[in-house]
């Protein structure tokens, strides 16, 4: 087992078949994770249907309530190291994000990049059918982050990432302290002061089209004010102590590098 693709969801019932077929559509041996917080819209129920046309590839992890994004996603990257998969992915249910642009951060991985990014705000990435409120938040946000917390990843709140197992298994998951879009902020954070190397790979992120959005202003609150906590905690405390799992470097006895990050 090589290659799992997490995807969050809450209420996509509109969505969640479609992007399940055009994963396994690549036919690039993918696996699956489909993790729902118990959605009142019965995506759950599709899903379980859909998994008799790809056993032993699609799967599902039921939880008991809306938990939030980034502890789907700690839940999900638990699940995937106790399985085995070396290169474990990101992914929205919506199509904002399209199937296609797995094989390229993979590959991306697969050539030295220890977290491949897929990014709107490098050469060749961009975003279609977004209003110009959205465009704007958005890249304000990438721009505050980047100046407050010198993490020179050009999006930073990406949500289509893929890590390498190692990436996973270095970082105290239980450590990352966010459950909205400054989840993906603090991952990328977290994986550059480990010393990992991170590479950002051009996409066209696409608004969906079923469905409604997540966004809401206690998660804008959250990443305004997480930023400004990730930066103090850097400074001020042992953010290394906080992210990173001791078990993990003790055994490959390896030293905490300072900073590696590369930004293609």
């Amino acid at each position: 087992m090589e290659k799992l693709v997490i995807i969050p969801t809450f209420n996509e019932k509109e969505n969640i078949e479609k992007i399940i077929d055009a994963v396994f559509q690549l036919q690039l041996n993918y696996h699956i994770l489909i993790i729902d917080d118990n959605s009142p819209d019965g995506t759950a129920e599709i899903i379980k249907t859909v998994m008799l046309n790809y056993p032993g590839q699609l799967f599902l992890e039921q939880r008991t309530g809306k938990l939030g994004l980034g502890t789907a996603y700690i839940y999900g990257f638990k699940w995937a190291i106790d399985k085995g998969y070396q290169y474990i992915f990101e992914m929205d249910a919506d199509f904002s994000h399209n199937p296609v642009d797995l094989e390229g951060l993979y590959l991306a991985c697969k050539n030295g990049a220890d977290v491949a990014v897929g990014s709107r705000y490098i050469k060749g990435g961009a975003i279609a059918n977004w209003p110009a409120n959205r465009i704007l938040l958005s890249k304000g946000a990438s721009v505050y982050t980047r100046l407050i917390t010198w993490m020179p990843v050009k999006d930073p709140t990406a949500g289509f990432v893929c890590y390498k197992k190692q990436v996973l298994e270095a970082i105290n998951l239980d450590g990352i302290g966010f459950v909205g879009y400054a989840f993906q902020i603090e991952m990328k954070f977290a994986a550059w002061k480990l010393g990992f190397t991170i590479v950002e790979v051009p996409i066209t992120f696409i608004d969906r089209e079923f469905g409604a959005s997540k966004m809401n202003k206690s998660i804008i609150k959250e990443g305004v004010l997480g930023v400004l906590k990730l930066r103090w905690q850097s400074i001020f405390k042992n953010y290394h102590k906080k992210v990173a799992n001791s078990d993990y470097f003790s055994a490959v006895n390896f030293s905490q590098p300072d900073v590696a990050l590369e930004s293609k």
